[in-house]
C-alpha cells in the first residue's frame, strides 16, 4: 500500500509539473497519443505472443523468457493507457525486453532445482546395431 501512495504522489508531481510547463493542449494531446498507442500495442499483442510462441518452439528462449517477454510487454501496453507522465514513461521502458528482463531479475527468486550427485563409475553409451533394418 505504501508503494502505490508513493507511486501516487510520484505520478500526481510530476504531471503537474510537467503539464504546467508544455500547457493543458499539449497534456491533453500526449494523454490520447499514449492511450492509443497503448491500445494499438494491445490489438497487435496476438502477432507478439504468436511470435514469443514461434521463439519458444524453436528453443530460442525458455519459458522464463517468455512469460517476461508476455507480461512485461502487457503490462507496459496498460501503464500508456492510463493517463499521466510517469505511467507513460515506465509503459515505454517496459516495451523495450532488455529493462523489462532487468526489473523481472530483479524482483524475483532464481529457482533451481535440485541436482543428483554424478556417478563416476557410470559410463554412458549409446548401443546401435548393425543390421539391414536400420540402415
Amino acid at each position: 500500500m505504501i508503494y502505490f501512495l508513493i507511486y501516487l504522489f510520484l505520478e500526481v508531481s510530476l504531471t503537474v509539473e510537467i503539464a504546467s510547463r508544455i500547457g493543458g493542449l499539449a497534456t491533453f494531446l500526449e494523454i490520447v497519443f499514449s492511450a492509443f498507442l497503448g491500445i494499438f500495442i494491445l490489438m497487435n499483442f496476438r502477432h507478439t505472443l504468436a511470435e514469443n510462441i514461434y521463439a519458444l518452439r524453436m528453443r530460442q528462449i525458455d519459458m522464463e523468457g517468455f512469460s517476461q517477454r508476455n507480461m512485461m510487454g502487457l503490462f507496459g501496453a496498460i501503464l500508456l493507457i492510463v493517463p499521466g507522465f510517469l505511467s507513460d514513461l515506465i509503459g515505454i521502458v517496459l516495451q523495450f525486453s532488455l529493462f523489462s528482463s532487468l526489473i523481472i531479475n530483479r524482483f524475483t527468486r532464481k529457482y533451481q532445482p535440485p541436482t543428483q550427485p554424478k556417478d563416476d563409475n557410470v559410463i554412458d553409451a549409446e548401443i546401435i546395431r548393425d543390421t539391414p533394418s536400420l540402415r
